[in-house]
């Protein structure tokens, strides 16, 4: 498990994050709701390990995230940040492979080709693994990211059993249609009923009710509510932190939707 307790992170004399606690549990789809300037972000590169806050703790499988070795962390948790800026002529093929950088060396190495094909699959990138990244449109190049992330943490089955595994990711639909956006969390649901720790900060409200396990309520830096989606993805819950009324609607087949 990723946790973090009584967070508080600073830029200036503005507080970003102010004492939030917050897990990623694998075998979990967990949603980080709220709104612009909430610290969405900067709560994912916390729990990443990508920076350190001024106050609280974190912590990797019960260790210290200071003392867990780079390597050792890139192996096992991949990031998807809102922008992944590239200014080199790769293939989308090589940007994919970027992700197996930490298995340089390793006897995992070996598996690099099957990861990077089962990566693109199931990206659905593979019509144009081997074009130029920067040829590719937003929401291409977020799907090749995407892949890129799935590579450096994917296993071979037999591995990947009591192997905890995380994927961390910022915005993962805002530049893709809508057949993609669901494409995207049908993938990062199905990882996660294999084991693998997914937390997705995510702006649609809709999308979130219908893929999450777990929701965070962010706003102002601060935790409002969290745990399952059931019971934080409630009308006053979401029209506390958003600042509008908001009315939760249960359809025919049992399933929700939020109406704003």
């Amino acid at each position: 498990m990723i946790e973090c307790h009584d967070i508080s992170v600073l830029a200036g004399r503005k507080r970003l994050l102010d004492g939030v606690d917050a897990r990623v549990a694998p075998g979990r789809l967990t949603a980080l709701i709220g709104p612009n300037g909430a610290g969405k972000s900067t709560l994912i590169s916390v729990l990443a390990g990508e920076r350190r806050p001024e106050a609280g703790e974190v912590h990797f499988e019960g260790a210290p995230m200071a003392a867990v070795p780079g390597r050792a962390l890139a192996q096992r948790r991949a990031v998807l940040l809102q922008d992944s800026a590239l200014d080199f002529a790769f293939t989308c093929e090589e940007v994919v492979e970027l992700g197996r950088l930490p298995f340089s060396g390793t006897p995992e190495q070996l598996d690099d080709g099957a990861a990077i094909a089962a990566a693109c699959r199931l990206a659905g990138i593979d019509a144009f693994r081997h074009r130029s990244y920067q040829t590719l449109s937003g929401g291409e190049k977020q799907r090749v990211q995407f892949a890129r992330a799935i590579a450096q943490i994917w296993r071979r089955p037999e591995e990947a059993r009591g192997l905890a595994r995380y994927l961390l990711l910022d915005e993962p639909t805002s530049a893709l249609d809508l057949r993609h956006q669901r494409m995207v969390l049908d993938i990062a649901r199905r990882l996660s009923r294999e084991g693998v720790g997914v937390l997705a900060a995510i702006h649609d409200l809709n999308l979130a009710i219908a893929y999450a396990d777990e929701v965070i309520l962010l706003r102002g830096g601060r935790v409002l509510a969290s745990g399952p989606s059931e019971e934080v993805m409630t009308g006053p819950g979401l029209g506390a932190c958003f600042e509008v009324e908001v009315e939760i609607l249960t359809r025919g087949n049992g399933s929700r939707a939020v109406l704003v």
